[in-house]
């Protein structure tokens, strides 16, 4: 048995979670399902993608079934890959390339259209995730089928990409994006380290942070104690990447940010 790691948009207010469990589990109760996250905001593929990205790497090997999914019942491609980690199940939308991309690619993929591995629908067509995701994953995670039995193949290389915006110069700084706002409002942004650096700047050092027409002076520090109670600060957060914080508070507010958010980062 191999455990199912399920991120979606459904939230938790609907019993669409709760199905997607109760198909997993009649096909095979011993199956494990970890529930990543259903918080997602609604339809927002990318940052399902993002947050898909972020944990893979700490999620057991097995399934990742992923539904953030506002083009169910079109033409777009329900899909099952495989790869050095395991199997992904999902839309085939962007939700899944960067994620199956940072384990090492996929070796084989198919569309998920064998009607034995799909539940029939009642007559609608936007419930993908309990009819057509959560019977592939269950029957990958359990080896009650081989992954070529669930329909034709595809090309290895034929996922929909996710086209992420990479950091740029900018005058005298560089230029970056807000990726993730946690719910403590710590922003994360798509600048590295190593971009830091190439602006002569050191943990310790000041960072000129321009957001809009707004300019904050902000200290590069290691841990959020390192600072005053409501201090805004930079710190490198436990992904790798650059993220805006306040101490005891929420950088989102303080610094008016959203996700998509350009951000200009200049030495101090």
């Amino acid at each position: 048995m191999h455990p199912i790691s399920f991120i979606s948009d459904f939230g938790l207010d609907d019993e669409f979670v709760g199905v997607v469990h109760g198909v997993v589990a009649r096909i095979e109760p011993q199956v494990r399902v970890i529930d990543v996250t259903h918080g997602i905001a609604r339809g927002n593929v990318r940052a399902g993608a993002l947050s898909l990205l972020r944990a893979i790497q700490y999620l057991p090997e097995g399934v990742a079934l992923a539904v953030v999914d506002p083009g169910v019942g079109t033409a777009r491609r329900p899909i099952a890959a495989e790869t050095p980690w395991g199997f992904f199940v999902g839309p085939d939308n962007g939700l899944l390339a960067p994620a199956v991309a940072m384990v090492g690619g996929a070796s084989t993929v198919v569309a998920l259209e064998d009607e034995r591995f799909r539940i029939p629908s009642l007559g609608g067509v936007t419930f993908d995730g309990r009819d057509v995701f959560a019977p592939a994953a269950a029957v990958l995670a359990a080896d009650q089928a081989p992954i070529t039995e669930l329909g034709p193949a595809l090309p290895n290389d034929s996922l929909t990409p996710l086209l992420l915006p990479l950091v740029e110069p900018d005058g005298d700084g560089i230029r970056g994006e807000v990726w993730w706002i946690d719910q403590f409002g710590n922003a994360q942004t798509n600048i590295a380290p190593e971009d830091l650096a190439g602006l002569g700047v050191e943990r310790g050092g000041s960072i000129d942070v321009r957001i809009g027409a707004s300019e904050y002076e902000l200290e590069w520090v290691q841990a959020y104690g390192d600072v005053e109670p409501g201090e805004a600060l930079i710190h490198i957060d436990s992904y790798g990447l650059v993220a805006l914080a306040v101490r005891e508070g929420s950088a989102a507010e303080r610094l008016n940010l959203t996700e998509g958010h350009q951000v200009v980062l200049v030495r101090g």
